[in-house]
């Protein structure tokens, strides 16, 4: 009878043992999390949509998703809503 017990905590300490070893570090832990969240902003940002306003050679203002194909000076167009809102009190 003892020697069955003496397996089953022998059992249970190998057990408990493993899982201390196999366990990663805080500071590991928090520096995946970390690499991760960085990952995931620069995903967010490269996906976001972009325009681009310019001016052609008649002085037409154009908006396209691509930048002028002649090098002109241009400017992205931010098109995600600012937050919050805005009141503005002129009438039309």
């Amino acid at each position: 009878m003892q020697t069955r017990w003496a397996i089953l905590a022998g059992l249970a300490v190998g057990i408990a043992v493993a899982w201390w070893l196999a366990r990663e570090a805080p500071e590991a832990t928090a520096a995946k999390r970390e690499r991760a969240e960085q990952a995931a902003a620069a995903n967010a940002e490269d996906a976001r949509p972009v325009l681009y306003r310019w001016t052609d050679a008649a002085g037409v203002v154009q908006v396209t998703q691509d930048p002028p194909p002649d090098g002109r000076r241009f400017e992205k167009v931010d098109i995600q809503p600012r937050e919050g809102i805005e009141v503005d009190g002129r009438r039309q």
